[in-house]
C-alpha cells in the first residue's frame, strides 16, 4: 500500500546524504521529522483500523461456525423424525454456512500477516524516529560547528591575504606622512621666529644709532 511505501523509503533514508544535498540542513531535518511523525500517526491509524477489521471477521467467523452447527443440529433432529428431506435442506444450509466460515477465515490469516505488517512497521518507525531525532540533534551541532569554523576561515583568510594588512600600512603612511608636515611646519615656524628676532634687533640697532646721532646734534654749539 502507498502508505507502507512511504514508511519504507523514510526508513531507508541517509541521513548523512540528505543532509550534505541540503542547502538549509537544520530546516530539512526538522521536516524530516515532522514527515515521520505524520507517517506514524497514519501508520498508528491504520493499524486500530486493521485490528477492528480483524475482530469483527473473527465475529462473523464463529457467526457462520455456530450457523454451521446449529443447522446440523437441525438435520440430526429431522432424520431422528424421519424427514429425510428436511434433513437434507438443513445439511445444505449447514455446509454454506461452514464455507462462509472457512473464506472469513482466509481472510482473518490475510488480515493478520496485513496487522503484523502495519504494526512492524509502526515499531520500526517508531525506533527510527527515536533515532533520527538523537541523529538530528547531533547533525545540527555539527552544522553548527562547521558554520562557525567556516566563518573563523573566512576571517582567517582575509587576514592571510594581506586586505587588513595592507589597510593598516595605508593608516600607518597617512600617519606618517602627517607627523611629517607637522615636523615641517613647525621647522618652517621656526625658522620665521629666528628671521623676526634678527630683523627686531637690526630694527633696534638703527633706532639707537638714530637716537645717538640725535643727541650728538644737541651737543654741538649754536
Amino acid at each position: 500500500m502507498p502508505l507502507l511505501e512511504r514508511v519504507t523509503t523514510l526508513l531507508r533514508a541517509n541521513l548523512n546524504d540528505l543532509i550534505d544535498k541540503a542547502e538549509d540542513p537544520e530546516k530539512m531535518i526538522k521536516q524530516l521529522l515532522l514527515d515521520m511523525e505524520n507517517q506514524l500517526l497514519q501508520v498508528k491509524t491504520q493499524v486500530a483500523i486493521a485490528v477492528a477489521d480483524l475482530h469483527l471477521l473473527e465475529n462473523r467467523k464463529h457467526e457462520h461456525e455456530e450457523s454451521a452447527a446449529g443447522w446440523r443440529r437441525k438435520a440430526e433432529l429431522a432424520i431422528g423424525r424421519h424427514d429425510e428431506d428436511l434433513a437434507r435442506a438443513a445439511l445444505d444450509r449447514s455446509l454454506s454456512a461452514q464455507q462462509l466460515a472457512v473464506s472469513f477465515n482466509q481472510q482473518i490469516e490475510d488480515q493478520q500477516v496485513e496487522l503484523d505488517t502495519m504494526r512492524n512497521a509502526y515499531l520500526q518507525l517508531q525506533a527510527r524516529m527515536k533515532e533520527t531525532e538523537a541523529q538530528c540533534e547531533l547533525l545540527m551541532a555539527r552544522n553548527r560547528r562547521a558554520r562557525a569554523v567556516s566563518k573563523a576561515t573566512a576571517a582567517q583568510t582575509k587576514i592571510a591575504d594581506g586586505a587588513a594588512l595592507r589597510s593598516l600600512d595605508r593608516m600607518k603612511a597617512k600617519i606618517l606622512g602627517q607627523e611629517a608636515e607637522n615636523t615641517g611646519a613647525q621647522a618652517v615656524l621656526g625658522i620665521n621666529t629666528v628671521e623676526d628676532r634678527f630683523h627686531k634687533l637690526e630694527r633696534e640697532s638703527q633706532i639707537d644709532a638714530l637716537l645717538l646721532e640725535l643727541k650728538e646734534q644737541q651737543r654741538l654749539p649754536g
